[in-house]
């Protein structure tokens, strides 16, 4: 086994990406150490083979890489620079890899905080996939970084990545994953009224995906979620309340560019109306409830 492949590392951050993610980088043979604030998440992973940290700062002492896996901008910054926080196990031969979805801005402005504080140098490496394709090692990432930083960060990406692209500087790789989270929201969008539209004209909705299968209109999202919310599957991989975070983000960056996006626009206020109806922690199929006025149904044909 070479050295990327057994490359200690701690994943701060066990939700249900940073959860796949550090199962992922057992299975291919890395020493994991793991730290969340929820223990039996943690828990989960110790009998996986993971080791528990007691703190973030802990996290980092054992390793050389650290990934964070976090839901905003706000708890990256707290993760970081908080009490018994990365910084405070930091040096400079660590790397941490931010895999959470946070603003560019916001990004810049950590990366150069740790690496002034402590010499730790930072890669922002937001994905797409979700949890399967953590799992089965098949993530698109999009990387901001220094050259060499993001070169370096192939020892473990190269566990977790189908595609694994650097695009710049600190920074860039969360703005594209900004376009990623467009394209995916207008995506799902657009799944969701294909789907309801066969419905109503008595066409077997689970069946688009095979009939669709190679032509134009062909997607990930239609292959993964059609079928998905034809059954009414909505079994977490990705919630919509990320998506919504994310797609804020969007709106904050494309309004001070003074970008119109109306589309993008339009899907944005439909996930502010899901999560005023309380459907923030459910998983992205869960769009379909738009049809029944944001409620569960027995019948929604």
């Amino acid at each position: 086994m070479t050295e990327s492949q057994k490359a200690a590392v701690s994943v701060v951050g066990t939700g249900i990406m940073g959860s796949a993610i550090a199962t992922r980088l057992l299975g291919t043979g890395h020493a994991v150490t793991v730290f969340d604030l929820d223990t039996a998440k943690v828990a989960t992973l110790v009998a996986k083979g993971a080791r528990a940290a007691a703190s973030a700062r802990e996290a980092a002492e054992a390793s050389r890489f650290i990934i964070t896996s976090l839901n905003s901008a706000a708890i990256v910054r707290r993760a970081v620079f908080g009490p018994s926080g990365i910084a405070e196990g930091a040096d400079v031969s660590g790397l941490l890899i931010d895999m959470s979805s946070i603003d560019p801005a916001s990004t810049r402005e950590l990366a150069g905080q740790l690496a002034e504080t402590t010499g730790m140098r930072w890669v922002d490496a937001p994905l797409s996939g979700g949890a399967p394709g953590a799992l089965a090692g098949r993530l698109t990432v999009m990387a901001g970084g220094a050259a060499e930083d993001v070169d370096r960060a192939r020892a473990i990406m190269d566990s977790l990545c189908a595609n694994y692209t650097h695009m710049g500087p600190s920074g860039a790789g969360q703005t594209t994953k900004l376009v990623n989270q467009v394209l995916c929201a207008l995506g799902f969008q657009a799944v969701a009224e294909a789907v309801r539209l066969a419905e109503a004209g008595g066409v077997d909705a689970a069946r688009l995906a095979e009939a669709l299968k190679g032509g134009r209109a062909d997607s990930a999202i239609l292959q993964e979620f059609g079928p998905k919310m034809a059954r009414r599957d909505y079994t977490p991989t990705g919630r919509i309340d990320n998506m919504m975070k994310d797609l804020e983000a969007v709106q904050a960056f494309s309004g001070s560019q003074r970008l119109p996006l109306p589309v993008t626009g339009l899907v944005t206020d439909l996930h502010r109306s899901l999560l005023a109806a309380g459907l923030g922690p459910r998983d992205t199929a869960a769009i379909m409830l738009q049809f029944t006025g944001f409620r569960e149904q027995s019948d929604e044909g």
